[in-house]
């Protein structure tokens, strides 16, 4: 490495006080400097350059890089020679903002930072089969679940903010609040599949209605009461059920929490 910035620095000096050439650009091609060095040098100094069509199918026989007569064709017409290409920028992500969650999921405010709503699986126990909207329509059935343990792992109290950040094409009235209910060493609930509107089923017993502002594209806030009452809750996301022959499989996930007082 040291050999070669001592040829760079001797071919640099030796040609400081005079126009580089097509001539000098094939000589120094040959001698195997690199793109990047050529073109620092075509940029930093004078040049008399012969631009046309055959001199340019010359230099590039000759070995000359892309860049270089890039380099060449801006300095001979008086424009700024290109700069060495920058690495692309990393994608933003949709909603993404300093100090805001990016990925998928829910999120929760404490002590004025957004903390993640860690997860639970569900088991099903109600069986049935849910037909698709393309055969016979989307058939509304109440269905029971269960989480393993006693409390969620997410702690929180009033009063709540979360931040929903959805799968691109989901509406956050897709999104179902349940209150979770004890029973010996698991907590359970019943909700309902194809749609709430017009329900009066069991199930409603323990779904809880709340509103989402969109903040940003998939991103959105949700503002609990603040009388909601201590508990185990959890956010149900759309896609959480689904069904494997007769028998309602374990899918999904719950976005459980536990409010204290």
């Amino acid at each position: 490495m040291r050999r070669w910035l001592f040829v760079i620095a001797a071919v640099s000096g030796l040609l400081a006080q005079e126009a580089l050439t097509n001539a000098t650009l094939m000589k120094l091609a040959k001698a195997g400097l690199s793109e990047d060095v050529i073109v620092g040098m075509v940029n930093q100094q004078p040049g008399n350059y012969s631009t046309k069509t055959d001199d340019i199918i010359e230099l590039k026989q000759a070995g000359v890089g892309d860049k270089v007569l890039a380099a060449v064709i801006a300095k001979a017409s008086g424009a700024a020679a290109p700069a060495a290409p920058s690495a692309p920028a990393a994608p933003a992500t949709a909603g993404a903002a300093p100090g805001m969650p990016s990925e998928l999921g829910i999120y929760f405010k404490k002590d004025g930072q957004w903390t993640e709503v860690l997860p639970e699986v569900v088991n099903w126990k109600t069986g049935g089969v849910i037909k698709s909207m393309a055969s016979a329509g989307v058939v509304k059935k109440d269905i029971n679940g269960n989480i393993t343990g006693t409390s969620s792992r997410n702690s929180a109290r009033s009063p709540l903010e979360f931040l929903i950040i959805a799968p691109e094409g989901v509406s956050i009235t897709e999104y179902q609040l349940i209150r979770l209910r004890l029973n010996k060493d698991y907590r359970e609930f019943r909700t309902v599949t194809g749609g709430v509107f017009n329900q009066r089923s069991g199930a409603m017993r323990d779904m809880i209605p709340f509103e989402g502002k969109k903040v940003a594209p998939r991103n959105f806030n949700v503002v609990l009461p603040s009388n909601l009452g201590a508990g185990q809750y959890g956010f149900l996301p759309p896609g959480a059920v689904g069904s494997t022959g007769n028998t309602m499989s374990q899918i999904g996930k719950m976005y459980t929490f536990h409010l204290v007082e």
